[in-house]
C-alpha cells in the first residue's frame, strides 16, 4: 500500500523526521517499507500546444509543449489519449526514470525527440494507460517533485488492516514517535442521524455475510473533474483520477481504510437487495469484464439485476457518469472470509476486496458515508438526504484483553515499569478499565481486532517499546547435542562425501505427479499418498522416492548438452499408506564417462559396479546386492541391497525405453537407500587400524556352476567360513557363453581371488594349502559347483 508522507502530516507533524528515520522506525514495529518513491528530478510540467502526425510512423505523433521557456520543446510521443491543453510530465535530457532508463536527446524515426513525456506507471504509479494528464491548475514548468511528495510503499501483514489507511499509518506513527494527532481524526463519531431501513429501501437476505448495511441518497450533483488538490492526492498513492464522485470514495477509503461505493441512483430500479447470487448469474462489471457468479457470491441487486459483486466491484449499468445526477452512497461491513472466498474465485481483486477481506472498523462504516457525503456536497453540489439508512448493526467490538504485568516482565527479559507499559498501550488507543495486583484489564478499539490474548498485548508492548531497546542478556544456551543432531550431521557428511567425489546435489520439492510416481523404481510407488486439495496436475502425491526427481533433472541437464550425469539427493519421503512414518532417503544417479583425464582421455560410459563401488564408500563397507523379485516397467532390472542382513534399499538399471523418453546417450543406473537404518548401523566411534606388519597370500578360484544360481549365495557361503586366515574375497572374471561352443549355456564360469593373512606372523605355505582346501570343501558342499 501507498501512502503520502504530505497526506499523512495532515494527521501528524513529521517536520522532524526524516524519509530514512520513518523507514526504520516502521520497520522496526513490524510495518515493512518495500520502497521509497520520489518524484525524479528534471521531470517538469508541461503543456501540449500542438500535435501532428509523424512523417516516417503511423503510431507516432510529434508535439510541440510548453515547458516555461521562451521556445516551444518539441517531443516525439506513441500516446493516444492527450489533446491540446492538456499539462502532462516532461521529463528533460538528463532526467533518470528508475535504475535503467536516462532521457537523452535523440532521433526516433528521423525526428528529434527533446525529452520524453510520461505515464504515470513511467514515474512510480500504478497507471500505465497514456500518459499521465495532470491537473489543469498545474502551473508550467513546475518541477513534480514539488507538487507530487515522497511516498512510502509498505507491506502490511494481513493481521492489521488497521493500516491500510493514512488514518491508520498516522496512529501507528503516534504512538511509535510519542508525538499526537492533530485535531480531530476520530471518524467514528456520528453527528447525522439515522433510521432503520423498511425492506423496500434495504432487504438484506444473507444478514451473516453482511451484517451493517447503509445507504445515503444525494440528489441533483454535477459530476465533473476533481479539483487539483484532490486529483494530486490520490494520483500520487498511484490511483487514477475519474470524476469527483468516485475520487472522493477513493479518498475516504485511503484515508479511513473504509471502502465505499457511489451507484447512480437513476439506473436502480426499485430498492437495494442484499442476496446471495444466483447460480450461473452474469455480471457486467466495472473493469469491462464479465463474470460467471455462484450461489457462494454475495451481490447487491435491485429488483431487476446484480448492481455490484458486494465488496469486489459495482456493476457497469450503475457506475457514475458525467450524465450522473442522483448518487446512492453505499458504506458496509462484509464478513472477510466471504469477501475472500469470492475474490479467490473469480480471480478479481480489488482496493475494496484487499481491505475487506483483512477486515474494516465496523465502526467507521457511518463515519465513512458522513465523510465523503460532506466532500461531495462541497465538490459536486447537490442536496443529501438528512438521515442515513441502516441495516443491522455494527459488529460487536473486540472483548477486555487482561494484562500481567509482572509476567510480561518476564517475556521481555526486561524490567520495564507498569506505568511504561501502560502509557504504551495508551498510545496505541487502548483503554484501561480497572487494575488489581499488577494484573489490569484493557478495552481493544474497534479497529483492532487482532488484539485477542494477553499475549498479543505483550507483543504490542515489545514492538512499541522498540526490540532493539531491549538489552540482550545470553547469546544462547548450552545444549547437549541428541540423537537428531548426529543423526543430521550423519546426512551432511554424506552428502559433502558426495560432492567430493564429482557429484551434484540436487533439491526438489516433496510433491509430484501420479505421471511421475512409477519412475520412483527403488521404493514402494503403488501406495503413494494423494494430496486432498492439489495446488496443480504436477503436484498431487507425496513422493514415496528421490528417483523421480533425479531422472527430470537429467532429462533438463542431457537437453542441454550434458554427456556426464553425477547425481544425488537427500530429503525425506513419504512411504505409503501403509507406512505412517517418514523417512530420510538418499537417491543416487550415475551415467555416462567418467571425468577425461591424461591417464584415459576417453572413458568407458559408467556401468552398474560403478555405482556399487559409490554406495559402498558412502555406506563405508561392503554391501550385499541380490536380484529383486519385483517387476518395475521402467527398470531394467532392480537388485536389493543389505547390510548385516538388514535390507536398506535398492539399486537399479533405468529401462532402454525410459531413457531413451529422455534422450540419454548412456545407460541409467539408481539407488535408493534408507538412511535412518544405515545410520543405525554404523558406528560414531572412530576406530583406527594399524597397517598390516606380514604380508598376504593370494589364491585364486575358478569355478563352473548353474547360471540360474546367483553369485551372493557364494559369497554368503564365504562370509559364514570360521575361518581366521581368510581376510578378504574378490570377484574378478565372469564368463557365460550364450551360443554353448565354449560352455553348456546353461552353465556360467566365475573366479575369486582370495587373500589369506596371520597379523602375527608370516604364513607357511602349508598354511595355506590347509585352510584354502577347508574353504574349497565348504563351498562344493554347499553349493552345485565344480573347480576349474
Amino acid at each position: 500500500m501507498k501512502v503520502s508522507l504530505d497526506w499523512l502530516g495532515e494527521h501528524i507533524d513529521l517536520t522532524s523526521y526524516s524519509p530514512e528515520e520513518l523507514d526504520h522506525l516502521l520497520t522496526f514495529a513490524g510495518i515493512e517499507v518495500e520502497s521509497i518513491i520520489t518524484m525524479p528530478d528534471k521531470v517538469i510540467v508541461a503543456e501540449i500546444k500542438n500535435i501532428k502526425p509523424h512523417d516516417n510512423a503511423d503510431k507516432l505523433s510529434v508535439c510541440m509543449v510548453d515547458d516555461g521557456n521562451k521556445d516551444l520543446r518539441q517531443i516525439v510521443c506513441g500516446a493516444k489519449n492527450f489533446k491540446i491543453g492538456d499539462k502532462v510530465p516532461l521529463a528533460l535530457p538528463g532526467a533518470k526514470l528508475g535504475k535503467e532508463l536516462s532521457i537523452t536527446q535523440s532521433k526516433l524515426r528521423g525526428t528529434e525527440s527533446h525529452g520524453m513525456l510520461c505515464s504515470q506507471k513511467e514515474l512510480g504509479g500504478e497507471d500505465d494507460q497514456g500518459l499521465w494528464i495532470l491537473p489543469t491548475e498545474s502551473e508550467i514548468g513546475e518541477s513534480l517533485n514539488t507538487i507530487y511528495p515522497t511516498i512510502f510503499d509498505l507491506e502490511i501483514t494481513p493481521n492489521r488492516p488497521d493500516c491500510l489507511s493514512h488514518l491508520g499509518i498516522a496512529r501507528e506513527l503516534s504512538a511509535l514517535s510519542g508525538k499526537n494527532l492533530k485535531g480531530n481524526s476520530d471518524y467514528a463519531v456520528s453527528e447525522t442521524p439515522h433510521r432503520i431501513a423498511d425492506k423496500s429501501e434495504i432487504n438484506n437476505l444473507d444478514p451473516k455475510k453482511c451484517s451493517f448495511y447503509t445507504t445515503r441518497l444525494i440528489k441533483n450533483v454535477k459530476v465533473s473533474k476533481s479539483p487539483c488538490w484532490l486529483k494530486t492526492k490520490i494520483e500520487s498513492i498511484g490511483l487514477r483520477s475519474i470524476n469527483n464522485i468516485v475520487d472522493i470514495t477513493n479518498f475516504v477509503m485511503m484515508e479511513m481504510g473504509q471502502p465505499l461505493h457511489a451507484f447512480d441512483s437513476n439506473g436502480l430500479k426499485g430498492g437495494i437487495c442484499v442476496r446471495p447470487a444466483k447460480e450461473g448469474e452474469k455480471f457486467a462489471a466495472l473493469d469491462d469484464l464479465n463474470y460467471d457468479l455462484s450461489i457462494d457470491d454475495l451481490v447487491i441487486s435491485d429488483d431487476m439485476k446484480a448492481i455490484a459483486i458486494a465488496g469486489i466491484m459495482g456493476g457497469a449499468n450503475t457506475g457514475i457518469t458525467e450524465k450522473s445526477q442522483d448518487v446512492l452512497l453505499e458504506s458496509a461491513y462484509f464478513i472477510p472470509s466471504s469477501i475472500r472466498k469470492s475474490s479467490r474465485r473469480l480471480g478479481l481483486s480489488s482496493d475494496s476486496s484487499y481491505r475487506f477481506e483483512r477486515g474494516v472498523d465496523p465502526s467507521q462504516v457511518i463515519g465513512a458515508s458522513e465523510l465523503a457525503t460532506k466532500l461531495i456536497l462541497e465538490l459536486a453540489g447537490g442536496r443529501a438526504e438528512k438521515e442515513i439508512v441502516v441495516f443491522g448493526e455494527a459488529a460487536e467490538v473486540p472483548p477486555n484483553v487482561p494484562l500481567d504485568a509482572e509476567k510480561c516482565r518476564e517475556l521481555l527479559g526486561h524490567h520495564l515499569k507498569n506505568q511504561e507499559m501502560f502509557a504504551i498501550l495508551e498510545k496505541l488507543k487502548l483503554k484501561k478499565i480497572n487494575e488489581k495486583d499488577n494484573i489490569s484489564e484493557w478495552e481493544i478499539p474497534s479497529f483492532r481486532s487482532d488484539l485477542t490474548r494477553p499475549a498479543d498485548l505483550h507483543e504490542e508492548i515489545a514492538r512499541a517499546y522498540g526490540i532493539d531497546n531491549i538489552p540482550s542478556r545470553q547469546a544462547g544456551w548450552f545444549s547437549k547435542s541428541s540423537e537428531a543432531d548426529h543423526f543430521f550431521d550423519f546426512i551432511e557428511a554424506k552428502a559433502n562425501e558426495l560432492s567430493s567425489i564429482g557429484f551434484y546435489e540436487a533439491r526438489t520439492i516433496k510433491l509430484t505427479s501420479e505421471l511421475k510416481i512409477v519412475d520412483c523404481v527403488c521404493t514402494d510407488n503403488c501406495n503413494a499418498i494423494a494430496i486432498k486439495n492439489p495446488l496443480s496436475d504436477d503436484l498431487t502425491h507425496m513422493r514415496p522416492g528421490l528417483i523421480a526427481s533425479l531422472l527430470d533433472i537429467s532429462e533438463r541437464n542431457l537437453h542441454q548438452g550434458a554427456e556426464r550425469l553425477r547425481f544425488f539427493e537427500t530429503g525425506t519421503v513419504f512411504p505409503g499408506k501403509e507406512i505412517t512414518e517418514e523417512a530420510q532417503h538418499l537417491a543416487i544417479l550415475v551415467s555416462g564417462p567418467d571425468q577425461n583425464s591424461w591417464l584415459d582421455p576417453s572413458p568407458e560410459p559408467a556401468g552398474f559396479f560403478t555405482l556399487k563401488g559409490v554406495l559402498e564408500r558412502i555406506i563405508n563397507r561392503p554391501i550385499e546386492l541380490s536380484l529383486a523379485d519385483q517387476k518395475e516397467a521402467n527398470a531394467a532390472f532392480i537388485a536389493n541391497i543389505t547390510i548385516n542382513n538388514k535390507a536398506i534399499g535398492c539399486a537399479a538399471q533405468i529401462a532402454p525405453s525410459r531413457a531413451r523418453q529422455i534422450d540419454a546417450r548412456h545407460p541409467i543406473f539408481v539407488a535408493e537407500i534408507n538412511l535412518n537404518l544405515v545410520f543405525e548401523e554404523s558406528s560414531r566411534q572412530i576406530i583406527y587400524q594399524d597397517l598390516p606388519k606380514y604380508p598376504a597370500v593370494r589364491r585364486d578360484i575358478a569355478m563352473e556352476l548353474p547360471y540360474s544360481l546367483p553369485n551372493i549365495e557364494i559369497e554368503k557361503v564365504l562370509r559364514e567360513i570360521d575361518s581366521n586366515l581368510l581376510e578378504s574375497f574378490k570377484l574378478f572374471d565372469l564368463f557365460y557363453d550364450e551360443t554353448g561352443n565354449q560352455m553348456n549355456e546353461n552353465k556360467k564360469s566365475i573366479a575369486y581371488s582370495l587373500t589369506y593373512r596371520n597379523h602375527e606372523r608370516t604364513l607357511k605355505s602349508a598354511e595355506v594349502d590347509t585352510e584354502h582346501e577347508k574353504v574349497l570343501s565348504k563351498l562344493k558342499t554347499k553349493l552345485p559347483i565344480e573347480f576349474r
